[in-house]
């Protein structure tokens, strides 16, 4: 199975952290899964570290360099994609978030995500 990562998964698997549920680590170790990550997340993650966020202190160009480096492949956001997010309901406001389910339900794709807001759209997105 192939799993595009949100935004915060991305950085707690970079960072190995703790906040990791336990069902994320077997996901993220087990060698039969793939893993995608978002145009979108480096831009978001861009984004809040310029502006002195400090949950945001990772460094966009280290953190890509290193999710591809470990094998992770990295899904543009394509016009359909775009066009995909304006028949998503309004159950979250935040355009990243929104982007990314957007982006797996155009390729097929499980979204995983700790965010309940986010996991409110169901299929294709997971709670872990």
């Amino acid at each position: 199975m192939i799993y595009l990562l949100d935004t915060q998964l991305v950085l707690w698997a970079a960072s190995r952290s703790t906040r990791l549920s336990e069902r994320a680590r077997r996901l993220l170790d087990d060698p039969n899964s793939g893993f995608m990550f978002s145009s979108a997340v480096i831009w978001e993650v861009s984004i809040k570290n310029s502006l002195g966020r400090p949950d945001f202190t990772a460094d966009p160009r280290l953190l890509r360099r290193g999710l591809l480096e470990n094998g992770a492949t990295e899904l543009e956001i394509t016009g359909e994609h775009g066009i995909a997010v304006s028949d998503l309901p309004a159950l979250h406001r935040d355009p990243i978030d929104r982007i990314q389910v957007a982006q797996a339900r155009v390729e097929g794709l499980v979204l995983l995500t700790a965010d309940s807001q986010v996991a409110a759209y169901g299929s294709p997105v997971e709670l872990v």
